[in-house]
């Protein structure tokens, strides 16, 4: 049974979609970050950056527990035990590798820079907003363009790439996206979002996730706790 460690976010959704997608049986314990769960000492003992998600695998590769943070990290490890969702050939593991390493440093990390400033900063900065809507919308014609040619985001097998994308694109509304603008990455989407895996893994701990809308949640997100040193 592998131990889950996570929050209804698109990093932590990667994860939950991986483990369905897998058949794998997990347990999910959640480390809610609006109460500032992710630094507690027990949780920072598996995930030292006090993110989520993370993992704790007690048959591990050598038949010892595992423990890993990092959500692209997790997605390898799963897809290497369970031989599943990254290609066996050569060429078709490094385009699903460049794919998943687009998410992680582009993706991941300029989304939550647009939610931020369109939607949790305190004050409207104009030109961040501008800043990070506009980066968002070129992903999107990145990843358009991709999918005008081939099923998939790695190419026509469905793989960790699109498992890690997905999620992401969930809050398209916020990111001031307009979908007509990106039919061949809309109809990617719909596909994807219409597995019954990632229906599921979508739901997990989604009843718990409220909207940050109270001073301490704004703090542990985003204020000094966040930097202090552990």
């Amino acid at each position: 049974m592998i131990e889950v460690y996570s929050w209804a976010t698109p990093n932590g959704h990667k994860v939950h979609v991986m483990l369905e997608e897998c058949g794998l049986p997990y347990r999910v314990h959640a480390v809610d970050i609006g109460a500032g769960e992710q630094f507690a000492p027990e949780f920072l003992a598996i995930s030292p950056n006090n993110k989520i998600p993370a993992i704790v695998d007690p048959d591990g590769p050598d038949g010892q527990p595992i423990s890993l943070f990092e959500s692209g990290a997790i997605l390898l490890y799963l897809a290497g035990k369970t031989g599943r969702f990254l290609p066996a050939s050569v060429r078709g593991k490094y385009e699903t590798l460049e794919w998943l390493m687009f998410q992680m440093g582009g993706v991941g990390p300029m989304l939550g820079q647009a939610h931020h400033f369109r939607i949790y900063a305190p004050e409207k900065i104009a030109y961040a907003v501008d800043r990070y809507t506009n980066e968002a919308k070129r992903l999107y014609g990145v990843m358009n363009r991709k999918l005008a040619k081939t099923r998939y985001i790695a190419g026509d097998e469905y793989t960790i790439a699109d498992i890690a994308i997905f999620p992401w694109l969930r809050s398209w509304k916020n990111q001031g996206i307009d979908w007509n603008d990106y039919p061949h990455l809309k109809g990617w989407f719909d596909e994807i979002g219409a597995r019954p895996a990632v229906q599921r893994g979508c739901e997990v701990l989604a009843d718990r996730r409220k909207p940050i809308t109270d001073d301490k949640s704004r703090e542990m997100l985003f204020g000094a706790t966040q930097y202090r040193q552990r």
